[in-house]
Formats: C-alpha cells, structure tokens, sequence
C-alpha cells in the first residue's frame, strides 16, 4: 500500500515541496488551482495538517462549503469528493467516464457519505474532475 509523502508537520506543502513529490504531474496540479481558484469556480484552497491522519491535506472550499480534499502522492494527486445516498443517480448522469461512475458505485460508504476518488496523472482526467466540481457545487 502507497503512503503519503507529506507527512512532515514542520515542512508545509509550498512550490518546492509539491514540484519534488509530484514530478511530472506538478504542472497539471498547477493548471487545477489556477483553473479552480479562477473567477469561474472560485474556489479555495486551504492546506492543513491533519494529525488523524498524520499528513497534509488541502481541503478545497465554495464559500462555507468543502467541494472536495486533495491528496498528494508519489508522482501524481487523488481528489476525494463526498457525497449522500441521494445524489447516486446525479452521479450516474453526469458525463464523466463510466470507470469513475463504477469506482463510486462500487466504494464503500465512510459513515454516512460515499466516497468518489479520482487519480490525476494526466491531464485526460481534467475535464471529468471540473465536471464533477461544477456537479457538487451546484448541491444544496
């Protein structure tokens, strides 16, 4: 099983952090947040670092609301999102790659909430990740 690289409490996740763990896909993390924190999404990003489970995070926000958590791993990022039982068929017809749709689909619940996980390690993956953030800000 991977572990996560940022683990270090005293070493935030800045530029050169990220650049040496992300490799290759630091400039496609790059283009997200400057897409995502642009005046179409207008979204923030706030990195913190979790002691439950002892790495950093970046927790990615619409006013008050969590959009999604952000992951960095060896050579690429996950994007965690969070949803309720009723918006299983929103998800369903959204037009996203069926591997996403069958990931969530086939995840386990984490108390209340289904998870939906993307890899981003390529740039393939940008399209259906705005899609589901535009789809998640749009929940009430």
């Amino acid at each position: 099983m991977e572990t996560m690289p940022l683990k270090d409490p005293q070493r935030p996740p800045g530029k050169e952090v990220l650049e040496s763990v992300l490799k290759n896909s630091y400039s496609l993390y790059d283009e997200l947040i400057k897409i995502i924190t642009g005046p179409e999404y207008n979204l923030v990003t706030e990195w913190h670092y979790y002691n439950d489970g002892k790495a950093w995070l970046c927790k990615v926000c619409f006013k008050k609301k969590t959009v999604f958590w952000l992951s960095v791993w060896d050579g690429y990022f996950k994007i965690s999102f969070y949803f309720t039982e009723k918006h299983i068929q929103g998800i369903a017809e959204l037009d996203i790659a069926e591997s996403i749709k069958d990931d969530f689909s086939s995840r386990k619940p984490v108390g209340k909430l289904l998870p939906l996980v993307i890899e981003i390690k390529s740039k393939k993956h940008l399209n259906d990740l705005l899609t589901i953030i535009k789809f998640k800000k749009s929940l009430k």
